[in-house]
Parts: C-alpha cells; sequence; structure tokens
C-alpha cells in the first residue's frame, strides 16, 4: 500500500504543480497570470489576477505537499478547497473536461481528500519526522472540513459578483 500511496502522490502532485503553473507562470501552455486573471474576472473571481495567484500558489502548495508527503492533511486542504471553488465555477458546463466541464478540479479534489483520509503512507516526510499519526476519519474529514469551509465565501462572493454583472 505505502508503493502505491507514493506513486499516486507522485503522479499527481506533479500534474497538480504543472497545473499551478501554468496558472502563476504561464508553463505548459498555460494562459499566465494575466489570461488567467482575465477567466477569474469573467468567473467573478475579482480582482481575477491576484486570485488566479492564490489559486496557483494554493495548488503549488498542495501539490508540495503531495510529493513530499509532509503536512498531508494541510496540503490536501489546501487542494480540497481550491478544486471545490474551481469546480463550482465550471460546474455550468458539465462534468467532462472536453466541454469546459469540472472533471478535472474534481478529480484532483477527490485524490486530495482520499489522501486526507489515507495519510501519504510510510514512504513520505511526514512518516518519517514522526507526523505518522496524521491521518484517518478525522485527519480526513478535518481537511475536507477545513478546505469546503475555505472555498464555499469565495465561490458565493464569485456567484453574487457575477449575479450583480449580470444585472446590469
Amino acid at each position: 500500500m505505502d508503493v502505491g500511496l507514493l506513486i499516486l502522490r507522485l503522479l499527481v502532485g506533479v500534474l497538480l504543480a504543472g497545473h499551478a503553473s501554468q496558472k502563476l507562470t504561464g508553463s505548459f501552455g498555460g494562459a499566465g497570470l494575466a489570461g488567467t486573471g482575465t477567466m477569474f474576472d469573467a468567473w467573478g473571481h475579482r480582482p481575477g489576477k491576484a486570485m488566479a495567484a492564490v489559486a496557483g500558489l494554493s495548488e503549488l502548495a498542495g501539490a508540495a505537499s503531495m510529493v513530499l508527503g509532509l503536512l498531508t492533511p494541510l496540503g490536501s486542504a489546501a487542494v480540497v478547497g481550491t478544486m471545490t471553488v474551481a469546480a463550482l465555477a465550471l460546474a455550468d458546463k458539465g462534468l467532462w473536461a472536453v466541454k469546459g466541464g469540472c472533471e478535472v478540479p474534481l478529480l484532483y479534489g477527490i485524490v486530495a481528500a482520499a489522501l486526507g483520509f489515507t495519510g501519504p503512507g510510510a514512504l513520505s516526510l511526514d512518516a518519517a519526522v514522526g507526523l505518522g499519526g496524521f491521518a484517518g476519519p478525522a485527519w480526513g474529514g478535518l481537511a475536507l472540513a477545513l478546505g469546503i469551509m475555505a472555498a464555499v465565501p469565495v465561490a458565493l462572493r464569485a456567484h453574487r459578483t457575477r449575479t450583480r454583472a449580470a444585472a446590469v
């Protein structure tokens, strides 16, 4: 199981770091902060560029936590929160990514939540420094709850902004 968790953490963490880099630097064909900021503005996340930076840095911190297996519940909470906001922003396009839907953020968020419950396994920095006990139902539930509690006000604020803009 520990090798499986390591493979999952490394692959998903590296992909999530690339996803964050698309926002922050325009790497891998991404839009960078300016382009992503414009998209965030359209979704009601204002100021868009600053919100894109917050999202990208949260994703990058969560990705680092996954890859290293360090402070796993906090990293899980950061990814769950960011991906919940992203999934809600894309939900009106349906599930599948091919139609611009919420498939990708939903998948990242589910993996992060699962890692909050399982912990990173024995092949992690958490285990190496004696933090291996930060796993299980209580820690997973806390990570999930923190992520969602952080996401809800951000998503509601964006919804209110879009609703006001549509009324004008």
